[in-house]
Parts: structure tokens; C-alpha cells; sequence
């Protein structure tokens, strides 16, 4: 079974929406746990962050960044990051903003940036642009066409209940099928590998 947690921030429920489409779907996918970690409870899930072989960040994007509350999640990861605990686990990101552009991009390259730092593997979105020709259409997925993660575009003046659209919601559904894929082929091939050195160091035994 793999193990994928998504930790985000949410202002106004905008990003929410799109952190429980990263959840769903992620748990289409067979033999896959999936866990949603609101940034206020970030504390009392350290043990389900150690154990997950993928964590997926989300936040909105404010003057340009992720949001002060998701950047003290980010800092208070320092310990782990000094012993590398989360070194070889898979990562991604997504965020949200009212502006089509909002500097989305900086969010999700902060993200990535943090992933490095630890030693994670990033996971893209791994799709084409939508709505970028003549033929597109706003219902396109991946629409605002960003590629290091799942960007949404919510109107300030709409509830969440309204936006971000349909479109951003099943492009962040795709991020968390792609992550959860990602993770079990990940957690086997490390399985595989683990079992392979114990056979090896038992045959040196013997020799």
C-alpha cells in the first residue's frame, strides 16, 4: 500500500476545493492511501508525513508566494530536513490565485525548490496545454497550461462553492492519479531494491 499526503493552506476555500480534487484522485487509484492535512493540523501529522511516500503541497498563491501560513509549515520542516528524514519521497505541488497569471509559477518553483532541499523527487503535472488554440476551449484540462504542478485560477468575488472551475478541479484530480501512480511504482522499485541488497549481503555471508 502507498502512501500520499496532501498538505495545504486555505484562505478563503478556494485552494480546498483543489486539494480535495488532488484527493480524489488520488484515491482512484488501487492500493493507495490518501490523506488530507489542512496546514492547522499540520502538527499532529508528522508521523503520517514520515510515512508517506508522497507529499503533495498546496497553497495559494499571495503577493507572489505561497501564503505565511503554509510557508511556516515549510520552515518548520528544518529538523527533518538536517537529517534528511523525507530524502527519496516523491513530491508535487499545486496552487491557486485570482488572477490567471498571479504568479502562480513562483509557488509551485518555492515548492520545488523545498523538495530539492530535502532530497525529494518532484512529480509534474505531465500534460499538455489546453485552451491554447483556436480549437481549445476553457474546459480544457491543464488550461492555464503550467507544468511543475496544478494551477487554478479562482474569481475573488465567487464563492468556492462556484470556482475554481471545473477544468482546474480535473486538472488537480490528474496531479493526484499521476502522484498516487507515481507512488506505488516508486515504493515497489524500492521494495525490489530492498530485497535485492538483503539477498546480496546474505550470499556475501555465506561466500
Amino acid at each position: 500500500m502507498a502512501k500520499v499526503a496532501i498538505v495545504y493552506h486555505s484562505g478563503f476555500g478556494h485552494t480546498r476545493v483543489q486539494a480535495e480534487a488532488v484527493h480524489r484522485g488520488a484515491c482512484r487509484v488501487k492500493n493507495v492511501d490518501a490523506i488530507l492535512i489542512p496546514i492547522e493540523e499540520y502538527e499532529a501529522h508528522w508521523d503520517a508525513l514520515d510515512r508517506a511516500d508522497a507529499i503533495v503541497m498546496g497553497a495559494p498563491t499571495y503577493m507572489a508566494g505561497a501564503s505565511a501560513q503554509f510557508k511556516a509549515f515549510l520552515d518548520a520542516t528544518s529538523s527533518r530536513w538536517a537529517e534528511q528524514r523525507w530524502k527519496d519521497k516523491l513530491a508535487a505541488g499545486f496552487t491557486n490565485s485570482a488572477g490567471y497569471n498571479g504568479d502562480k509559477l513562483n509557488t509551485l518553483q518555492q515548492f520545488n525548490l523545498f523538495a530539492m532541499q530535502h532530497g525529494m523527487i518532484w512529480v509534474g503535472l505531465g500534460l499538455l496545454p489546453g485552451n491554447h488554440t483556436s480549437q481549445g476551449s476553457p474546459r480544457d484540462l491543464n488550461r492555464l497550461a503550467g507544468f511543475l504542478g496544478a494551477m487554478a485560477q479562482s474569481n475573488a468575488d465567487q464563492p468556492a462553492e462556484v470556482v475554481p472551475p471545473l477544468a482546474d478541479r480535473e486538472t488537480a484530480e490528474h496531479l493526484g492519479e499521476r502522484v498516487a501512480e507515481a507512488a506505488l511504482k516508486w515504493r515497489a522499485g524500492t521494495q525490489a531494491q530492498r530485497a535485492r541488497h538483503a539477498s546480496e549481503g546474505r550470499a556475501g555471508v555465506g561466500a
